[in-house]
């Protein structure tokens, strides 16, 4: 602003022209429930959605074996009672179908749809200082302006391709699973490749395998993965849930995770080879994360204790696949089990007996090229009429930096996050005003609903703090936001999973600037009851830490 120019009043800044007091950018899980809190206070607000419709991760992910790996009765919403009590689940991990067709039921329930705009990609936030708004530009050219902008942009939202030589020459059927065809095409008889193994692989290739001529796996580098352990749920067990919904929600708000699953308070060292033998046989043939989350303290922070119980887990393994090679194969070297996010499968290791699935070890062998009939590796050629490119996602960050975002006097998002994310507690980034995260990189990593609606309890409360006192701009401090940071990295003190080669931690061998060794800060590995504590505290405090004019 020039030393001329008229200085801009309270009163200009509160009645700065418009279109939205907020506007939520995404309408999957954390989306949708924001915008029914701002729609109950009568905010004028509104959801700019990307793809055609709501759902986000559920509406795009249609692959075959895409589920829940959450208990379907910890991932629903526990806002409203009448929904839990109208909401029947049919299976403890709910199929992708199922889990699109809650959500709809949800937006309709409470009349949401009309502050949904689908088709509505954001190409660029700008915020004006002298008005304190932002300026949203989205891809159909128009241009939108508002107060404030809560990002509700998802974890795994933009998959990473891989840039092999050739891939626009082949001649068949080629596709992420996170672009997987919404009119499903037929693999039946088909010769389909995949690569990778990652937590989307392992649930495809169980169910491709059962109807495709042959199966390719290109596996880089093997993952753990324990039983998913599905079953259905008949109305009988349906009402025996709802009966405990109060329970339940207490439980996930009391656990590290936010689920049921409560990790086994006993000392490993405690107890004797054969009870920790016990509890294993119990929790493996259990469903869900039990094998994980109820297990053993020390298998995160003791290299001896997830030696053994690591050593367990391949066991288990080797009963399960008949070729004693290509069970090594499929058994990691390089780390131990549960020191990064676990995998649920579904007759994911039988699927090698099948003799019409075969194991290739892209680490020894690379691939070369993509061919138009199919891929040469370092030591031959093989002939497709499917190439699936399962090779994981820009996780955390890589949404924001699909935006050209910029804050006060310019600062670029992408820039200050280059080398990885800095927050102030998951929720704001110092230099960009007006700017809520839901879910946010550094917010604590738990049972995505419950995470959400715990940001969404948070930040509805928050704006309505600001509307009564007045506030025009909210900014977190430089400094809160840098102690914030030093605090996510010394809960990573002392877990193993800051050695594993990780999406958690930020490696990605498909992304320039995520290598191994080079640690981005992606998560509160705190656990949520300390997050949801700590949080509160900064509201009880009146938002100590964040400037507010």
């Amino acid at each position: 602003m020039s030393s001329n120019a008229t200085p801009t009043t309270h009163s200009d800044r509160v009645n700065a022209p418009r279109d939205y007091e907020v506007i939520v950018i995404g309408a999957g899980v954390a989306g949708i429930y924001q915008i029914k809190r701002l729609a109950d206070l009568g905010v004028k607000a509104t959801v700019l959605e990307a793809y055609s419709d709501l759902g986000g991760t559920w509406f795009n992910n249609r692959y075959p074996g895409a589920r829940f790996d959450s208990e379907s009765f910890t991932y629903g919403y526990s806002f409203s009672k009448e929904l839990l009590d109208e909401w029947d689940w049919s299976e403890w991990y709910s199929p992708q179908p199922e889990t699109l067709r809650y959500l709809n039921f949800v937006a309709d329930k409470f009349n949401l749809r009309q502050y949904m705009q689908f088709n509505c990609r954001v190409e660029s936030m700008i915020f004006n200082d002298d008005t304190d708004t932002w300026t949203l530009t989205l891809t159909d050219g128009r241009k939108l302006t508002t107060r404030f902008v809560v990002t509700a942009l998802g974890v795994l939202s933009i998959p990473t391709r891989p840039e092999f030589p050739g891939m626009d020459t082949f001649k068949g059927l080629s596709f992420h699973p996170f672009d997987w065809p919404h009119d499903q095409p037929d693999l039946t008889g088909k010769r389909v490749a995949i690569i990778g193994t990652g937590a989307t692989a392992i649930q495809i290739i169980p169910e491709v395998a059962k109807i495709a001529s042959k199966l390719t796996v290109f596996q880089r580098r093997p993952n753990w993965a324990a039983p998913l352990n599905n079953a259905k749920i008949d109305k009988a067990e349906m009402a025996k849930i709802r009966a405990r919904y109060d329970e339940i929600f207490a439980a996930c708000a009391r656990t590290p995770g936010g689920f049921e699953h409560e990790p086994d308070r006993r000392g490993f060292y405690e107890v004797t080879p054969e009870e920790r033998r016990e509890l294993w046989d119990r929790l493996y043939d259990g469903p869900g994360f039990g094998i994980w989350l109820q297990n053993f303290v020390e298998i995160f922070t003791d290299e001896n204790a997830n030696a053994e119980f690591s050593a367990y887990i391949a066991e288990r393994i080797r009963q399960r696949v008949k070729d004693p090679v290509l069970a090594e194969k499929l058994i990691p070297k390089d780390h131990g089990f549960g020191i990064q996010r676990v995998p649920l499968e579904t007759g994911y290791f039988e699927t090698y007996n099948r003799d019409n699935v075969e194991l290739v070890d892209s680490g020894e062998t690379p691939i070369k090229t993509i061919t138009p009939d199919g891929l040469e590796t370092s030591n031959r050629s093989f002939e497709f009429d499917v190439i699936i490119y399962s090779t994981g996602f820009d996780a955390f960050t890589g949404a924001f930096d699909q935006i050209d975002i910029r804050g006060a006097h310019g600062k670029q998002l992408r820039d200050k996050w280059a080398d990885g994310p800095s927050t102030f507690m998951g929720l704001m980034v110092s230099g960009m005003p007006n700017l809520i995260m839901l879910a946010g990189p550094q917010h604590a990593s738990t049972n995505f609903p419950r995470g959400a609606e715990l940001a969404v309890d948070w930040v509805t409360p928050f704006l309505e703090y600001l509307w009564k006192h007045g506030y025009t701009r909210f900014d977190a401090r430089e400094e809160a936001e840098q102690a914030w940071v030093q605090h996510v990295k010394d809960m990573y003190q002392g877990l193993l999973m800051g050695k594993a080669k990780s999406w958690i931690t930020g490696y990605n061998a498909n992304l320039p600037g995520h290598e191994y060794g080079k640690t981005r800060y992606n998560i509160y590995a705190g656990g949520g009851p300390k997050y949801a504590r700590t949080i509160a505290r900064c509201a009880e405090k009146g938002y100590e830490g964040v400037d507010l004019s």
